[in-house]
């Protein structure tokens, strides 16, 4: 195996991207480059990472030993009591099944402690259910190929390796309890979080100074009526679906992607209203310390912002603001000088009363805007033309054109549309002072903050980790599929999110640890490749009528092999096997020891 890289030009600058690679010796001498893991972007030093472990990987194992294989009619040179006689010919592999992702889960699952968590708060029923498993398996479930509760039970849990690693067997899948199991789990939710940042600082040395906060929705394939009060409304959808029922959900994460809390609010709850009750429920829950909230414009008032900075001790924020504050402080920032925040990077600061304005400008977001400005604006003048060649009435012009504005929403006040009218025909042209106005600020952001004068580059540092909050929301939708919700009352709708929030926990975990032992590869991508690895049942019937079963996980493959040793985890022995009752005796074919 070797490392190859691919290189790639994007906004002007050169990225370059690696994988592992081995040759695989075909027919007529032809060698095949097979990739065997991609790495995405990977600095020098991780690089030469990567490259030892291969080395050690390729030239450091033992050699392997060859083995005979005896016919059957050899005689046994010995016969013992405690052996049995099976019939080769007749042996058979039943119930193929997913191990490899299951036994990680497991094993990220017990590392954050989680089995011992749930286990002392969600203690056997009566008639002997482990509700502590039933949970398990559905996070389990979350995480690996989520999907409905109904396709766990009828396909998922039989398909999978989980019982055998859980020690139980499909009665943690009977589809009442994963109902019922949603029932006892909301009340240890904030206990949880206490629980895992706790862990996260033991495993990783954790840090929750900074703080970032947003907010998303997730709609509902489900009409009206609810019940009164039901969390479930119409609102503003930032999945493009305002003709479902949503609820917003209110989260801080750390900039490592650690969730420290989150909240399931109504779905017309506006962002304005949230951040005051969020800033008493971190505060009572983790105590009071200095921590550093970040937040994109919209969310914070200016009441909550002043009450943020009377608090004892202040509570810092570094918060986006919105364009129209830029316009009010123009004149005041065009007299200052750009500073080097870093490369591609130039801030301008200006001080006012307790408050720090950081005015931001990025080349590579100026790219980016302005590229999506010119295929805005292409797209618009090409309809327009298209609309300004037909001939049809009034009313129906009005609706092209509104068609027209809900396509290109940004170019469209870049536009000034006359409308006919007596002998004036329909015509439209170029707002070019919204234009250079448009071009002046794309790529700038207004920022501000009651933090103590810090470094320009770490104010933008602190800014930019934002996008670890969407990261979030897209893991969610995305790898999780939070959505399609399908349970109606809401308790349950609750204590689905907060299962897969649980889930994101578990993979917020492993990606952590992979950015340590083997950056450039997702936990996405961890888990589909050890999900090769089965597990499968050998039945070999004996001449006395009994059968042996031995119960093994496949062996892993070299890509499978590397990523266990660059994770450090050890495989578990394979379990022991097992014989079937005894029945009537009939020819021998073999012998094995038992």
């Amino acid at each position: 195996m070797f490392l190859r890289s691919t290189t790639r030009k994007k906004n002007g600058k050169q990225h370059r991207y690696w994988s592992i690679v081995e040759n695989k010796r075909c027919g007529a001498g032809k060698v095949v480059q097979r990739p065997v893991l991609y790495l995405g972007e990977i600095n020098d030093q991780q690089e030469a990472s990567w490259q030892k472990t291969i080395d050690i990987f390729e030239h450091g194992q033992a050699v392997p030993r060859t083995v005979a294989l005896f016919p059957a009619e050899c005689p046994v040179q010995s016969a013992e009591e405690n052996t049995v006689r099976i019939k080769l010919g007749e042996m058979e592999v039943r119930h193929p099944r997913q191990w490899g992702a299951c036994w990680l889960f497991c094993q990220i699952y017990s590392e954050l402690g989680l089995d011992q968590f749930w286990k002392e708060r969600l203690p056997a029923s009566r008639k002997g259910t482990r509700w502590d498993l039933v949970f398990q398996t559905l996070c389990a479930y979350r995480l690996i190929d989520p999907g409905s509760e109904w396709r766990l039970h009828r396909q998922w849990f039989e398909r999978s390796a989980l019982g055998d690693l859980l020690g139980e067997d499909f009665s943690l899948a009977a589809i009442h309890k994963l109902y019922e199991c949603h029932d006892l789990i909301l009340q240890h939710k904030a206990a949880l979080f206490e629980h895992l940042t706790q862990r996260w600082k033991d495993l990783f040395s954790a840090k929750f100074e900074v703080l970032l906060y947003d907010l998303t929705s997730t709609y509902f394939e489900s009409d009206p009526p609810f019940p009164e009060g039901d969390k479930r409304q119409y609102g503003y959808s930032r999945d493009k679906r305002p003709d479902c029922v949503q609820v917003v959900i209110a989260l801080v994460v750390t900039p490592e992607g650690f969730p420290l809390a989150y909240e399931v609010m109504r779905g017309n709850t506006s962002d304005k209203t949230t951040l005051k009750g969020f800033l008493e429920k971190i505060e009572k829950q983790y105590g009071k310390a200095q921590r550093i909230w970040v937040m994109d414009r919209g969310i914070p008032t200016e009441e909550t912002l002043a009450e943020m900075r009377a608090s004892d001790p202040p509570v810092l924020y570094l918060v986006g603001t919105p364009k129209g504050r830029l316009s009010k402080l123009q004149k005041k920032l065009a007299e200052l000088p750009w500073e080097q925040a870093r490369e591609g990077v130039e801030v301008k600061l200006l001080d006012e009363t307790g408050e720090l304005y950081v005015l931001a400008r990025s080349q590579d977001r100026v790219h980016k805007e302005r590229s999506m400005r010119r295929r805005q604006l292409k797209g618009l003048w090409k309809r327009l033309k298209e609309i300004a060649a037909m001939q049809i009435e009034r009313d129906e012009l009005l609706l092209k054109l509104g068609g027209a504005r809900k396509q290109f929403p940004s170019a469209w006040r870049l536009a000034e549309i006359q409308l006919p009218a007596a002998e004036q025909p329909f015509a439209f042209k170029l707002r070019w002072n919204k234009l250079r106005e448009a071009w002046r600020r794309e790529g700038r952001y207004l920022l501000r903050t009651n933090m103590p004068k810090e470094a320009p580059a770490k104010l933008w540092e602190y800014y930019l980790q934002l996008v670890q909050i969407e990261a979030v929301f897209k893991q969610l939708k995305g790898d999780l599929s939070i959505r399609p919700i399908f349970h109606q009352d809401e308790d349950r709708i609750e204590a689905h999110i907060f299962i897969s929030f649980l889930a994101y926990c578990v993979q917020a975990t492993l990606s952590r640890r992979l950015k340590d032992l083997a950056p450039g590869l997702t936990a996405r991508a961890v888990l589909q490749k050890l999900a090769a690895m089965q597990m499968l049942d050998v039945h070999l019937p004996t001449t006395d009528g009994r059968t042996v079963i031995l119960t093994r996980y496949t062996q892993p493959e070299v890509d499978q092999k590397l990523l266990l040793e660059k994770l450090k985890l050890t495989l578990p022995d394979q379990p022991p096997p097992k014989i079937s009752a005894s029945q009537v005796p009939k020819s021998d074919e073999a012998v094995v020891k038992t």
